[in-house]
């Protein structure tokens, strides 16, 4: 962990955040890059909703993606980053509007490549799992 990393600087508000932070509502409850695992709260909104008032599919990938992708930052050196090679998507049951719950965990911890999992949560209920495979590169 160095506290010199884009995550840990914006943990410490040395850095503002992204701005995919407002949009999707994230509030980062727990972190330990040691035990490679993460807790994070979303704010599912109903400018998210599909026709029938569900979050939309594409709106739950994007916060599994940014489970796992803080998960990862939170281990980096800093001038690193670690990009979304790959995200799958699995979809358990709807979403409606609310919080939801993500969880996230490093599977393989590899010197340029890692494979993270994540699940998505709200009510208790599990809503979507997401596998992902990530690049650490240099900025």
């Amino acid at each position: 962990m160095d506290r010199n990393a884009f995550f840990w600087q914006m943990q410490d508000g040395k850095l503002p955040p992204p701005k995919v932070v407002a949009t999707l509502g994230i509030k980062i409850l727990s972190v330990s890059p040691e035990d490679g695992t993460i807790e994070v709260e979303f704010e599912g909104k109903p400018e998210f909703t599909n026709p029938v008032g569900q979050i939309q599919g594409g709106f739950l990938a994007a916060m599994l993606d940014d489970t796992v992708g803080p998960l990862i930052s939170s281990t980096l050196r800093a001038g690193e980053f670690a990009p979304t090679l790959n995200l799958n998507v699995s979809f358990a049951k709807p979403a409606m509007v609310g919080k939801l719950l993500g969880k996230g965990r490093i599977v393989r911890r590899g010197r340029d490549i890692s494979i993270l999992a994540g699940e998505l949560y709200q009510n208790g209920d599990l809503i979507a799992t997401a596998t992902a495979t990530v690049m650490v590169r240099k900025v």
